[in-house]
């Protein structure tokens, strides 16, 4: 096998929260890119620029949404609104009783398969690199023979690994609880991102995040949850108008995964197309949409001064990964070779040629109904993940960034059930069968 088929399971490379204050109550405007009429019965019922009021306790809890939850006394108050939200609290059990299923299913899994610890199946492959950059940086552990892959990875993750190591001595056990705690954030950030668009809608949007086939990355030692946990708040705030706070979620979002950037385009595209944006607030707060990028300058910069290249992660990307630039039809039919040649990678390749097909629909989807913000968050993706590889690697897993697929899908599924039901039969088994292969050492999505 080559090197590059080798390391098929590296994945995709990759926090503080800022902290500002906003009335109880404030009205929330929505975006006219997000729009609906009640015949699609998508994404919202609100005409364009029309205020929305926000749920009990919405303008509470998020990241970047409360400086006086830095005191013992705001932190008290935080937990107390939190608990108050029904919302809130729904998405919370949704979390906690996946993860009790999950474990469940990982120990049943287990028997004549695998009998490494727990924590080594929850962090294989990119988890590893992840620890050795916080233990070592980026000059890897001593010996480490492939250590210049290691730029390919965004330090946002690993920096917090090491502050977390101060109290949790175990690098394993640390990782693992940086994406328990994020996906904690993602289910009360994306319950109330849902109900923003329509209200009573988040518990169904939750469920079909957490039932989607590659949810299994919330679970492991991955990027996913941590960018999710900054990137979902920040689309949140920017949909309450708070464009200051959005651009820092989105900022320390750029440490951890270049998908950042999508993100700060998504969010320039919102910004100018909002009521609550450039209409309302005028160029003042534009120069706020470019602070996403100062993450990766800054990493870019440090590969200068560290390799001569400001690309570098690029270049580690393309040497380990076989991630470069080629013809959409290319690298489809080279995953499909793959699909049939590679016994034991074959399910994989067929689920990230599902997974790209489902991209491509959702893109065209989003231009469709003119939800401009989505778009611009989506298309970039669709770029990176079909035409920057030599294969179809790690769609499946960037599936986990797409929002507006389970916005759509829990927004639609609350008003028709059927529609939930399918998705389910489809998804949930799917779900399943990839924490089973992925915790026993099967590399999938």
């Amino acid at each position: 096998m080559t090197e590059i088929q080798q390391a098929v399971p590296g994945g995709e490379p990759g926090a503080a929260k800022a902290q500002t204050a906003a009335p109880a109550g404030a009205a929330v405007t929505g975006t006219p890119d997000e729009v609906t009429d009640e015949t699609t019965e998508e994404v919202t019922d609100e005409a364009p620029g029309k205020a929305v009021k926000p749920d009990a306790g919405a303008a509470d809890g998020l990241p970047g949404e409360n400086a006086a939850a830095l005191s013992g006394k705001g932190l008290a108050g935080w937990g107390a609104r939190l608990l108050a939200r029904p919302g809130d609290r729904t998405a919370l059990l949704i979390w906690f009783f996946w993860h009790v299923a999950t474990y469940i299913y990982m120990v049943l899994a287990a028997p004549g398969r695998t009998e490494a610890p727990i924590l080594d199946r929850l962090t294989p492959w990119d988890s590893d690199n992840f620890i050795i950059i916080g233990q070592y940086g980026y000059d890897g552990s001593p010996g480490m023979p492939d250590a210049p892959k290691l730029t390919a990875f965004f330090p946002g993750l690993p920096f917090l690994l090491r502050y977390l190591h101060v109290v949790v001595s175990d690098w394993s056990l640390a990782i693992v609880l940086v994406s328990v705690v994020a996906s904690a954030v993602v289910a009360v950030a994306l319950s109330r991102l849902s109900d923003s668009y329509r209200e009573g809608t988040g518990t169904w949007t939750v469920l079909a995040f957490f039932l989607s086939p590659f949810a299994v990355f919330m679970l492991a030692g991955y990027s996913e949850a941590p960018f999710l946990a900054l990137a979902i708040p920040a689309w949140l705030l920017a949909r309450r108008g708070r464009w200051e706070a959005a651009a820092v979620c989105a900022a320390f979002a750029s440490s951890v995964r270049i998908s950042g950037l999508f993100l700060a385009a998504g969010l320039a595209v919102m910004f100018l197309v909002a009521e609550n944006g450039l209409r309302s607030t005028g160029w003042r707060r534009a120069p706020w949409m470019a602070l996403p990028a100062v993450p990766v300058l800054a990493y870019m910069a440090y590969l200068w001064t560290r390799t001569g290249q400001l690309m570098a992660w690029k270049q580690a990307e393309a040497d380990y990964w076989g991630r470069y630039p080629e013809k959409p039809w290319q690298v489809f039919l080279n995953t499909w070779d793959r699909s049939m040649n590679e016994p034991i990678l074959q399910t994989s390749y067929r689920e990230e040629m599902l997974a790209a097909a489902v991209l491509v629909i959702l893109i065209v989807w989003q231009l469709a109904r003119r939800r401009w913000a989505d778009l611009a968050y989506l298309a970039p993706q669709a770029v990176a993940l079909l035409a920057m590889s030599s294969f179809y690697m790690s769609v499946g897993r960037a599936s986990l960034l797409w929002w507006p697929l389970y916005l759509s899908v829990g927004i639609t599924g609350a008003r028709r059930p059927w529609v939930f039901m399918a998705y389910l039969a489809v998804a949930a088994p799917v779900m399943a069968i990839n924490v089973g292969n992925f915790t026993t050492g099967a590399w999938v999505g």
